[in-house]
């Protein structure tokens, strides 16, 4: 669902929903992330959701961030990171971290994280690279171990780019969408575009990439015009997603921001887990235990397959870092790795997709797919 300036200033910001689910929905029955919360909640990882900041209400009472809420600076505009006009980043940081309710009701991949919120967006979501720059320093300085950039930009710029390596530099993983959501786009997408950054596709409940993936040309360089999206990384449930929202309630998301919050919570299992990995560690982690397509890697749409969070923790060892070029792009050999005989995560997430679709039509669909958080071609906000 869309939202404009003149939206907001017309209606006022989004609303609680009425609505709660009883059920989980169908991202944590393929991800299966409570099989493995007896090693890891993600207990001592703070998750930076760098948007358009986190509601302060979920940090409070019973929140589904009780307790693990910090709220950040808001880079632009007035009020504080604990204002979240659009509810895009309240929606993020539920998926990440949010409590499991006592009702069986949707939580987040990892339930004892802490999220740190830095807001750098408009009320209606719109960024732009400066304020993301600024945004990504903050959340290291923070003490982020891992951080999702909400909002891609379509510009590259050196500010950017500097900051993800500041980031970086300073032991924080970043994770970014290929592309804003319910947009297709022709170009690059930043910081996505970046290298050590993980970027993220949405992938839909057939298990197939989500409707309006950009299609599978070869990657531009970064600053190149032309080419799909960024390159593809990893992929994780992003379609009818269902999470807690700003003020209450639940709501429905879909796009391939909430699956890099999905992406952002596998990774702080591992952390929780795994605490001493470096970056290229976790990173290389999360690529090499995912579950694989069954195509040349990395496949130009899903890129190395689905995060796994089972498969990641079980992982024993540093990974290897693959090898890279003269500018420092990745350059692994192509393999062909057959499907795992095992297809009983999928079997069981087709099995409960119409459960969880149906639920969120009882919910109303409070929020229609909360697709705010939206870049329109990187403008600077109004």
């Amino acid at each position: 669902m869309g939202q404009t300036v003149s939206d907001v200033r017309q209606n006022g910001c989004r609303k609680p929903s009425a609505k709660v689910a009883d059920r989980a929905g169908w991202a944590q029955a393929y991800l299966r992330p409570e099989a493995v919360w007896p090693l890891s909640r993600g207990a001592g990882v703070t998750v930076a959701v760098i948007g358009s900041g986190v509601d302060a209400s979920a940090g409070a009472g019973t929140g589904a961030l009780a307790g693990r809420l910090s709220l950040g600076p808001r880079l632009h505009g007035d009020g504080d990171a604990g204002r979240d006009c659009v509810g895009h980043g309240t929606v993020l940081a539920s998926l990440i971290a949010g409590r499991r309710t006592a009702d069986g009701g949707p939580s987040g991949l990892a339930p004892g994280a802490k999220v740190l919120s830095v807001a750098v967006t408009d009320d209606a979501g719109s960024t732009n690279a400066d304020l993301l720059a600024r945004g990504i320093r903050a959340a290291a300085d923070g003490g982020a171990r891992i951080a999702v950039v909400a909002a891609p930009v379509a510009e590259a710029a050196p500010a950017l780019a500097e900051a993800v390596s500041y980031a970086t530099a300073k032991g924080m993983l970043l994770v970014a969408p290929v592309g804003p959501d319910g947009q297709s786009t022709a170009g690059p997408a930043y910081p996505a575009g970046y290298p050590g950054v993980l970027a993220v596709a949405a992938l839909g409940a057939d298990g197939a990439p989500a409707a309006g993936l950009p299609s599978a040309e070869p990657a531009a360089a970064p600053g190149a015009p032309g080419g799909r999206a960024s390159r593809v990384d990893l992929v994780a449930p992003g379609e009818a997603l269902l999470a807690a929202g700003p003020g209450g309630g639940t709501f429905t998301a879909s796009g391939p921001s909430y699956s890099a919050a999905l992406v952002a919570g596998a990774a702080a299992l591992v952390l929780g887990r795994s605490p001493s990995l470096t970056v290229d560690q976790l990173a290389e982690r999360l690529r090499t235990t995912a579950y694989r397509p069954g195509t040349a890697l990395p496949d130009p749409a899903v890129g190395w397959g689905t995060v796994d969070p089972m498969t990641a923790l079980a992982a024993g060892g540093s990974p290897t870092a693959p090898a890279t070029d003269a500018g420092g792009r990745a350059t692994p050999e192509p393999v062909v790795v057959p499907p795992p005989a095992d297809r009983s995560a999928q079997r069981l997430a087709s099995a409960v997709t119409g459960v969880s679709l149906g639920g969120a039509v009882l919910v109303g669909l409070a929020a229609a797919a909360v697709r705010a958080g939206r870049n329109r071609g990187g403008r600077r906000p109004e």
